[in-house]
Formats: structure tokens, C-alpha cells, sequence
């Protein structure tokens, strides 16, 4: 683009393509585009095709052809429309997260995040900053998605106001026509300027839009086939990234983080007297707030980590004790299956988030990418570090969505820790807790502490704090959670 140009300028040239050539040149394309799908989905790679834009009806049309040319076995078709009423009732892109696809398959989005963003600005629903956050959001979505290896291929078909103007008045047009194309025809002067704003701050980090012209329906077909054969072919030729190998080196961090764990307290104790009232006190109101919470539809999403056997066991059975069972969820968070493993990682927490007015506590959660990955290797040194943002984007979502978010850290000391070990290992019931792993991992302690601390320091927002438990014991530890708990619902009702 040069001068004043805009992305929709340099789309409108006018071009058409012959039916004659259109049948020569169509049929391999078809036949390439459908042996490329192919080795994509041999070598694993999950691919998303994104088709939005101010041409309604070519839109449509193009997501049939998409379904003729390429093999509907393995590919979705999502059309997104008005939210449902299980949607609504969850952060914005839930719905665009649950329907991803795996690893080996694609996926065609229809609609969705651009128009979503377009209509509730140009409609008021968000002001210019809500715009601006709302296309940080995607960025950052898009972004994580291309980092974990998704093929995401973005385009857009634009239409001239004149076309727009000449295909409104064709009578043989008229069954197609929806109120809602009359509508961007009215009011296509001020709706242009949001779309080539959203289409230019969306086109990064290996996301750009593709503007095709829509005014001819062979011409766009071709143009977009061949973008589609170029982008599956780049994809195939580029050669596999080989993970490099976990050093020392690749554990530190960025720069040494304050150490906010060794200022905690762990000497604090409390006697069982108290604790048994206290408990009661917390108890029964941890009770009415989350009767409270579901009348007024405010959702709750907990997520506890901490040291092998620092108590967030126990201190979970308190909380859900307190309540009624229908009103509440435990997400225990062990090793991924294959299901989950076939996507980006954040996607098995959000498949779980609650339904307004419920309450969803991990056991473990999405901190374990810049934990136990991070520090047994098992994620690369690129993916532990990018995920602070992944994270912080995703807690973002929850709180902007109006729902409460508490972080716990339950933490204790190395001889405190052994001491519950040997516990476990000589009290028959409690045996099954305890492996030699659990023995294992007190080698990386001090890895682990290192990687705590930038966890805390990097992740804890004004909107999504953690809440640090001295958790020597317990029972001091379980009522600071009952009691923080019941303080978020407090402040949020």
C-alpha cells in the first residue's frame, strides 16, 4: 500500500476470470489443494481457515465451495451467529476456543471473532477502547494458537459499494438478500473504517488477513484456492523445528524475580479450639454467598497449586463441604490425555470454565506450563516463556467476563514437606498418596522455588492476585482460604 491506500483500495481492481479458464485451471487446484490436506493431516498439523468479510452472500458461497474442494471428513464447518444462552454465560471466546481443531484436522470458521468485534462496536455495545482490548484479545488468541503450530489462514472478501449497490437492485438476486445486507449497504461509509482497522491491527504474528475482491464469483474462487494450495504447500516444505535440549541455562529467567515466598510466615499456627470456630464461622458463610452467587449468576473459578503434600486437599474437601453440591465443580488436573494433548494447552481449561452462578476449583491448573513443565523440561524454553502472556490474556477474559478468580499458592518448607512424606509412606491409609516421583522431585527444589517466584511476580494482576498461604499448618491455612474466598464473593456481590 502506498499514500493513503487502504487494505480495501488495493483489493479493488476490478479482475474477472473467464468461464473457460475457470474450468481449466480449477480442476488442479482442486485436485492439489485436496493432496495437501491430506499430508497436512498425516504430518499432524491442525489448520484453521477463518472467512470473513463485508460480502455476506460470497461468503457463504465460498464456505460451500471450501466444503466441495477439500476432503469434509476432516474438516468442521463452524458458523458463528448470536451467542446461545450457554455461551453468553461464559467468557467471549469460549465458544471460539471449543471449537478448535485437533491436531491433524481443520477447521472453517465462518463469521466469528472479526464480526463479532465489527458489530458491537459499530453497534455501541463497546466504546473505542473496548475495541482496542477486544483486538488485543485476538491477537494474543491468534498468536498462541500459530506458536503451537496451527496452520491459521485469515481471509476476508470485499466487495465495492457500487457492486454492493448493483447486486441489491438484481431481481434474480432477491431470494439471497438478508436485512441485515441492506444494513451494510446504508451505513457501508461508516462500517468500512472499523473493518480495515480491525483487518490492520489483526494481520501480525503470523495471522494477516488476506483481502480478496468478491465482485466476481470465479475470480475469487481461483484466488482463493490458490492462496489456500500456497499457504499448505509453505507449510509442508518448512522443515521440522527440532526442541532443544533442556539446559540450566534455559531455566532462568529474564531476570531474577524478588523472592516473595521467603517472606511468608510459615511459623504461624492456630489453635484447634479457634480453628474449630473459625471453621464453622467461614463455613456457613461460604455457604449463603455461594447460594447467593447462583441467584445472581456470578461464577467462580479457584485454581490451587502449591508443594507436594502443602494441603490443598484438604483445604479444597473445606471448601466444597460448605456447599451444595450442584453449585459446585473439582477439576482434578493430572498428566493430558491424548484429547488434550491435540491441542493448545490452555483448551482443557477452558473446556471446563462454569456456567453463571457455579463454581469450578482446579486441583493443580494452566500454571503447570511454567512449573512442572518448565522445570522437568517438558515444555521448550520458548513455550514456558511465552505462556506468561498466554496466561495473563486468559485470566484477563475471566475477570473482564465479570467472574471471581482466585490464585492459591499453599506453601511450606522442604523439612515440613519431608515430614508429610514419611507420614503418608507409614500411615496405611494415606500410602497411596506418596511415590518415589514425589521423593524425586525435592532434587529440583530450588528450581521449582526460582520458577514460583517468577510465576508470582509475572502473573499476579490487580483483577487475578494470588493469594499466598503459609501452609506449615494446616489448619491455619485452610481457614486463610475459606476466608479469602469468601472475601472475593463478598466484594463481587
Amino acid at each position: 500500500m502506498t499514500g493513503g491506500e487502504t487494505m480495501f483500495d488495493v483489493a479493488e481492481i476490478g479482475s474477472t476470470l473467464a468461464k473457460e479458464d475457470y474450468k481449466v485451471r480449477m480442476p488442479d487446484l482442486r485436485a492439489r489443494l485436496l493432496e495437501a490436506q491430506f499430508h497436512l493431516r498425516r504430518k499432524g498439523v491442525p489448520v484453521l481457515i477463518a472467512v470473513a468479510g463485508d460480502d455476506r452472500i460470497g461468503c457463504e458461497e465460498l464456505v460451500d465451495r471450501l466444503n466441495e474442494w477439500l476432503d469434509a471428513r476432516y474438516l468442521d464447518t463452524q458458523v458463528f451467529e448470536e451467542e446461545t444462552e450457554e455461551e453468553r454465560q461464559r467468557p467471549r471466546f469460549w465458544r471460539y476456543w471449543m471449537a478448535l481443531p485437533p491436531r491433524g484436522r481443520a477447521s472453517l470458521f465462518f463469521g466469528g471473532l472479526a464480526l463479532d468485534a465489527i458489530a458491537d462496536r459499530y453497534l455501541g455495545r463497546i466504546d473505542s477502547d473496548g475495541f482496542a482490548a477486544r483486538m488485543e484479545h485476538v491477537r494474543t488468541f491468534e498468536r498462541a494458537l500459530v506458536t503451537d503450530g496451527m496452520l491459521l489462514v485469515k481471509i476476508w472478501l470485499h466487495l465495492p459499494r457500487q457492486e454492493l449497490r448493483r447486486r441489491l437492485k438484481r431481481k434474480d438476486s432477491g431470494w439471497q438478500l438478508e436485512q441485515r445486507d441492506w444494513i451494510i449497504f446504508k451505513h457501508y461509509d461508516e462500517i468500512k473504517p472499523l473493518c480495515e482497522r480491525y483487518l490492520q491491527e489483526t494481520s501480525a504474528g503470523g495471522a494477516a488477513w488476506t483481502v480478496v475482491e468478491s465482485t466476481d464469483a470465479r475470480h475469487r474462487s481461483v484466488r482463493v484456492a490458490e492462496h489456500l494450495l500456497a499457504t499448505f504447500t509453505a507449510r509442508l516444505d518448512e522443515a521440522d523445528a527440532v526442541p532443544a535440549p533442556r539446559t540450566a541455562e534455559a531455566m532462568k529467567p529474564a531476570a531474577r524475580p524478588v523472592d516473595v515466598l521467603g517472606s511468608l510466615d510459615l511459623s504461624r499456627r492456630i489453635a484447634e479450639e479457634d480453628y474449630r470456630e473459625q471453621l464453622e464461622d467461614q463455613q456457613r458463610r461460604l455457604h449463603k454467598l455461594s447460594l447467593r452467587a447462583r441467584k445472581e449468576g456470578l461464577s467462580s473459578v479457584l485454581a490451587f497449586e502449591g508443594w507436594d503434600s502443602a494441603g490443598k486437599g484438604g483445604a479444597i474437601r473445606r471448601l466444597v463441604w460448605s456447599m451444595k453440591a450442584a453449585n459446585c465443580r473439582v477439576v482434578p488436573v493430572a498428566a493430558p490425555t491424548d484429547e488434550e494433548r491435540a491441542r493448545h494447552y490452555l483448551w482443557r481449561f477452558w473446556r471446563h470454565l462454569p456456567r453463571a452462578g457455579k463454581m469450578l476449583i482446579f486441583d493443580r491448573s494452566w500454571y503447570g506450563r511454567v512449573l512442572v513443565e518448565r522445570v522437568e523440561g517438558f515444555a521448550r524454553p520458548e513455550e514456558w516463556r511465552r505462556a506468561y502472556d498466554e496466561i495473563n490474556d486468559f485470566e484477563r477474559q475471566l475477570t473482564d467476563h465479570g467472574s471471581l478468580l482466585l490464585k492459591f499458592w499453599l506453601h511450606i518448607d522442604k523439612d515440613e514437606q519431608l515430614r508429610r512424606f514419611d507420614e503418608r509412606a507409614n500411615t496405611p491409609r494415606k500410602r497411596y498418596k506418596i511415590t518415589e516421583e514425589d521423593y524425586r522431585n525435592r532434587e529440583h527444589w530450588d528450581d521449582y522455588l526460582m520458577a514460583v517466584n517468577e510465576m508470582v511476580a509475572r502473573t499476579g494482576s490487580t483483577g487475578a492476585p494470588w493469594v499466598l498461604v503459609p501452609a506449615n499448618d494446616k489448619r491455619a491455612a485452610r481457614i486463610q482460604v475459606l476466608t479469602a474466598v469468601c472475601d472475593g464473593l463478598d466484594r463481587l456481590l
